[in-house]
């Protein structure tokens, strides 16, 4: 049997999803988004057998997690349908929620059905378009889906686009609706409407830490002749947590021998255990020993103290890197 203290995060969520019955479980898998539903469908399949007291722990973390969570309005209509369908019966349900809704479900647009396509799906529709309008588009996708996007786009508008996802800001509603009627036109051709404040430094951030090196470095030059704070704030961005495994031993070591112990427990709990054992195989046997019995006694944390000792480590590690004392990469396709 697998314990829960073994797991967590999405994990948590998969044994929530299967103790639930299959209808209430498809209509609470209907509301996810599709790299969330991507997630949650590979842990539910790699789950060993879990035991009760997991179980019950599970819903406890649960519980304690919705305290601070409120209700989202993504497919409120469908969800309110089918509770009535299942208290009324079709015929009745159909004809309250005429009167609940007289409009009917929101039409979903073409830009939400982008978001489900592949990147060889999507990127005929958009290869013609403008920097802005490929930018609308890229920044609504998932990372690593908007990074394959990028890479087979000409090269000689790869940095234009880049440059208007960090620079976005306000996208008028006409804008919108003008992207929203080509991928109509496209998608059917092949196979609303508020201002919306899209893009950003993370998202042009996640598409580049996303995409291959080669790209990176042929983008973050052009940008840096654009607007050098622009560079200089993106390259912040990119340099996560998740960048300290591809550090070797020795540079490591030099990283730990900064970080207080307290710190890096609170760091190592919220990765796997494979990841740990890149920051374990720089310490003695000794002292890796026991740093894992400290993270085992730990218990459970808050995501949010994880997330602020992984910070605090980062900013460790870029101090040693601008001094020299560690490099991050050594191939083409590395992050330095």
């Amino acid at each position: 049997m697998t314990a829960l203290s073994e797991i967590a995060g999405p994990d948590r969520a998969a044994v929530m999803v299967m103790i639930l019955e299959d209808a209430q479980a498809s209509r609470l898998l209907a509301q996810l988004e599709p790299d969330e539903l991507r997630l949650l469908g590979e842990r539910m399949v790699a789950l060993g057998e879990i035991g009760p007291s997991s179980i019950v722990d599970a819903i406890a973390g649960f519980v304690e997690h919705a305290d601070t969570q409120g209700l989202t309005d993504h497919g409120r209509f469908e969800r309110v349908s089918n509770l009535m369908i299942g208290a009324l019966g079709e015929l009745k349900a159909d004809n309250l929620m005429k009167r609940i809704a007289p409009e009917g479900p929101p039409k979903v647009s073409p830009i939400e059905i982008a978001r489900w396509l592949n990147a060889d799906v999507l990127v005929p529709l958009i290869r013609d378009e403008p920097p802005q309008a490929i930018a609308v588009l890229l920044v609504q996708l998932n990372p690593d889906v908007a990074a394959q996007v990028l890479h087979a786009l000409p090269d000689t508008i790869q940095s234009a686009v880049v440059h208007r996802v960090a620079t976005l800001g306000p996208v008028s509603a006409e804008a919108i609706a003008m992207l929203e009627a080509v991928l109509a036109q496209r998608i059917g051709e092949r196979h609303g409407a508020a201002p919306l404040e899209l893009g950003g430094v993370q998202e042009a951030a996640a598409i580049l830490n996303a995409s291959a090196r080669t790209v990176e470095k042929r983008v973050m030059p052009e940008i840096a002749k654009l607007d050098k704070a622009l560079a200089r704030t993106i390259e912040g961005e990119m340099f996560k947590f998740e960048h300290l495994f591809a550090l070797d031993d020795k540079a490591m070591g030099a990283l730990l021998r900064e970080v207080e112990s307290e710190r890096l427990i609170a760091a190592l709990k919220g990765i796997g255990e494979d990841q740990r054992e890149l920051f374990f195989r720089a310490m003695s046997s000794r002292a890796a020993d026991g740093l894992r019995d400290e993270i085992a006694q730990l218990g459970r944390m808050k995501m949010a103290e994880v997330i602020e000792a992984q910070k605090a480590i980062v900013t460790v590690a870029r101090r040693l890197a601008a001094e020299g004392v560690i490099v991050f990469g050594a191939g083409d396709d590395d992050y330095v």
